[in-house]
């Protein structure tokens, strides 16, 4: 086979994947016109059509989602063989991925491994946040991190950190004209600033927990973000309430910024994992990274 034409495969797997000429030609470094011209050669070429456009999105024929499925894969074992020759050299280099959710990246994965950056120059990390669970063999991240009860069976996975506590938190001028909710009942009275997830459209359901007793809560609001930075700049400013990770939360309630409600309700709640696939051959990049983020009490 020409070396072009592998070019032009890895061109079709890259929109493939992506399900769009525009992330995907940002990820090869070539233009969306070079990238379309590409994609149609190939399929003259070929004779078939591999790909459905339309002015909004992308989408796979049937022959197109089984050569994706057919080649992907082989093209993948061999850029990994070849990172793993790279690995060899004495020092660690390349790049890890990692699929994470804000809180775990913003208090863990940032703390732990900017020393290991400034100690490795030629480790690259790419932490993308987001609250959607991802296969992460597909998307080709290197591992994910997320909450050891939505770890997958299959996956290996390590603790990163210990158990949290999440709190409800209300400001001081909130709470002027208002009681405070002394169960989780009582929330349908006051305002909720609630966290939007990526899944469906949903909204973050607020769970608590006191004497066996179990119950979630649909909170209700007129405030909606999906970052809990601006859920917290938002009950500091008397919105409302909001459920977060008490550790993010921790020093405006030391101040009197923020007052605790409900802490009888909020129990602690499981381990973050790093998690990855167990037949993936790993580089001494991503040793550094596991041993850097791995939890020791």
């Amino acid at each position: 086979m020409r070396r072009e034409n592998i070019n032009d495969f890895l061109a079709f797997i890259a929109v493939g994947r992506e399900r769009s000429f525009t992330k995907a030609a940002a990820q090869l470094g070539v233009s969306q016109p070079a990238l379309s011209y590409t994609i149609r050669t190939l399929e003259a070429r070929l004779g078939i059509r591999l790909l459905t456009r339309t002015t909004r999105s992308v989408s796979l024929t049937e022959a197109g989602e089984r050569l994706l499925w057919s080649i992907g894969p082989r093209f993948d074992e061999i850029e990994g063989e070849i990172a793993a020759l790279s690995a060899m050299r004495d020092k660690p280099a390349g790049t890890v991925r990692i699929t994470t959710v804000e809180h775990a990246a913003e208090t863990i994965l940032w703390p732990a491994l900017s020393p290991l950056l400034a100690e490795y120059p030629d480790i690259n990390i790419e932490i993308i946040s987001d609250y959607g669970l991802k296969d992460i063999v597909a998307e080709r991240y290197d591992a994910g991190v997320r909450l050891g009860e939505q770890v997958d069976k299959d996956m290996i996975s390590v603790p990163i950190n210990r158990d949290f506590r999440p709190v409800v938190v209300g400001s001081p001028s909130y709470f002027e004209n208002r009681s405070l909710p002394l169960s989780p009942e009582e929330l349908t009275e006051h305002e909720c600033i609630r966290l939007r997830l990526p899944t469906q459209g949903g909204f973050y359901i607020w769970d608590f927990e006191k004497d066996g007793r179990e119950m979630k809560v649909r909170a209700e609001g007129r405030m909606v973000f999906n970052t809990i930075a601006l859920m917290l700049q938002a009950t500091l400013d008397g919105f409302g309430l909001a459920y977060v990770p008490e550790d993010q939360a921790s020093v405006a309630i030391e101040d009197g910024r923020l007052m605790r409600v409900l802490a009888d309700w909020c129990p602690p709640r499981p381990a973050y994992h790093l998690y990855y696939p167990s037949r993936r051959q790993h580089s001494p990049a991503f040793a550094l990274v596991m041993e850097a983020l791995r939890y020791r009490k």
